[in-house]
């Protein structure tokens, strides 16, 4: 039964993201490193798997459609729309996947996300008409539109996150992990202005003690979600391969280290 979860939660992130998914390669169809095999993913786990990516060889692009000036940092590229404004950058890319999971999931009275300034937004109030009012450091929730839950009215919400959310804030909202107990879905973050954020989106094991990560970012400006690749590692790219002990990642455009791993708090 679990399985059959897995299953449905991974087409609908296919469904969710594209009309043509079906036809396309997903996060789980990059083959893993020789004598490693993909662990068991949870829901969350299943749902970025099943992410679908656009065709081999699409690059990068940034909000405005030009293509990101450096593109050496990705390996492919997740096909999700990521609105036409400078708003969906790195934290925010964690926060929509997060979101999107939730909603595909028919768990959408769990979405919520707190502004920098500590006010906590929640999906179902929007949901119900609700509006969110900023004025300098006041912010209030007000009756400004009729009841929707519309995917189109969803995507406003998160907008209106990825205006007043960040690092920082998402920092806060999330739960330190050891990198012993790793899971797909686990944040690599920094809170800070810039902070930065980073996301696992599959993962692998040797069975004796290493474990192979795919990792995904956003960025700034707001660019679409991709796989980074692995410029250390050509023959294994783009799986990072570490044991217990690693105190340090280093990625293409950021580097964190094993103390700035977090997990959402419901997993």
């Amino acid at each position: 039964m679990k399985q059959l979860l897995h299953l449905t939660l991974a087409l609908l992130a296919l469904l969710a993201c594209s009309p043509t998914a079906s036809s396309q390669r997903s996060v789980g169809s990059i083959d893993v490193p020789s004598g490693f095999s993909r662990v068991e993913a949870g829901d969350f786990g299943s749902y970025l798997r099943g992410l679908p990516l656009k065709p081999e060889g699409s690059v990068v692009r940034l909000y405005n459609g030009l293509p990101k000036a450096w593109q050496r940092g990705a390996y492919a590229v997740i096909d999700m729309e990521i609105g036409e404004k400078d708003l969906q950058q790195c934290a925010d890319a964690v926060i929509r996947l997060r979101a999107e999971y939730l909603w595909a999931a028919g768990r959408r009275e769990e979405i919520r996300f707190n502004f920098t300034s500590g006010f906590r937004a929640d999906y179902a109030k929007w949901a119900d008409g609700y509006r969110i009012r900023v004025k300098g450091n006041e912010v209030e929730w007000y009756k400004g539109a009729a009841p929707d839950t519309s995917h189109a009215a969803f995507r406003k919400y998160l907008d209106c996150v990825f205006m007043y959310a960040g690092s920082a804030s998402l920092s806060r909202e999330l739960a330190p992990v050891s990198v012993a107990d790793l899971r797909i879905g686990d944040v690599f973050i920094i809170g800070g202005h810039p902070g930065h954020a980073m996301i696992i989106v599959d993962m692998a094991t040797d069975g004796k003690g290493k474990t192979a990560i795919l990792v995904a970012q956003s960025y700034m400006p707001a660019q679409d979600i991709h796989i980074v690749t692995n410029l250390h590692d050509r023959r294994n790219s783009p799986w990072y391969i570490f044991d217990a002990g690693v105190t340090a990642f280093d990625f293409p455009e950021w580097s964190f280290t094993s103390s700035q791993l977090k997990r959402f708090r419901e997993d």
